[in-house]
């Protein structure tokens, strides 16, 4: 199990439902990354404020420079959105498309940054920012 110490309880429950998926496919848990956590929470912020659902913010850019302008390197990095009333309906929905679900069970990611915020049209709005090194 990986800690989740500093995420709200939606963000936990979807990292656990990420590491449980994962573990089915014979991969390692993604650890939590707080500087990710940081960014994707900025990022699912950023969406609500300025009323927009897509990977590029109109006031960060790519989730590749909201990374670099944290300070964050990596090897590979990767972003999935999901709006949702629960982190398992996004959870659900992500596992659905083959993009988002090649996002979650893909080995070459080792840490996770989950930000879920609420108020949106959908409920919630949640961030996965994955990277390797």
């Amino acid at each position: 199990p990986t800690p989740s110490a500093g995420l709200t309880a939606q963000e936990a429950a979807m990292l656990n439902l990420l590491n449980q998926e994962r573990m089915r496919n014979g991969l390692a848990a993604l650890q939590v990354d707080d500087r990710l956590v940081n960014v994707a929470r900025q990022k699912s912020q950023d969406m609500l404020l300025n009323n927009y659902f897509g990977h590029t913010s109109p006031t960060y850019g790519s989730p590749f420079q909201m990374m670099r302008a944290a300070g964050i390197s990596y090897r590979t990095a990767g972003e999935n959105l999901a709006g949702a009333s629960s982190a398992e309906t996004a959870h659900s929905a992500l596992m659905n498309s083959s993009g988002h679900r090649a996002n979650i069970l893909n080995p070459a990611y080792t840490h996770v940054g989950i930000g879920a915020v609420s108020g949106s049209r959908f409920g919630m709005l949640f961030t996965q920012m994955f990277l390797g090194n």
